[in-house]
């Protein structure tokens, strides 16, 4: 895990994203329920458990919080070089909203690692 006492990469990046009308995660928190959402964010876990037939579970942050991508196993299959490879990873679908519980159901991913330039990430595989 990296620390920094400087700014967040996306924070420096910020501008460049709300011209794609990527969301933060801060904006993601005050979705309601069924709203489509488009947020984009260093890939910090991915996690795929044994008991989830093949579901993928990502968290992605950026410089005001984190959130949670489920990637159902189809789309798992069409965008597995994104899913898998993508340090910074811009991602659409729908944001679900059930009391505590948050997360955004991906139907597309794209890597935008290209947007990093030479800045070094890491996140943690399959824990």
């Amino acid at each position: 895990m990296g620390f920094t006492l400087g700014r967040h990469p996306l924070a420096l990046l910020r501008a460049r994203l709300k011209m794609d009308h990527l969301q933060s995660a801060a904006q993601l928190a005050t979705l309601r329920n069924g709203q489509l959402a488009r947020a984009c964010g260093l890939v910090t876990v991915r996690q795929r458990p044994g008991t989830a037939n093949g579901v993928l579970f990502m968290t992605p942050e950026d410089e005001t919080g984190h959130g949670n991508v489920i990637l159902w196993p189809a789309l798992l299959a069409k965008f597995r070089k994104e899913a898998l490879g993508a340090s910074l990873l811009a991602v659409y679908g729908v944001w679900q909203a059930e009391g505590k519980v948050r997360h955004l159901i991906a139907s597309k991913l794209v890597d935008r690692s290209e947007l990093l330039g030479a800045l070094p990430t890491t996140s943690r595989e399959f824990c």
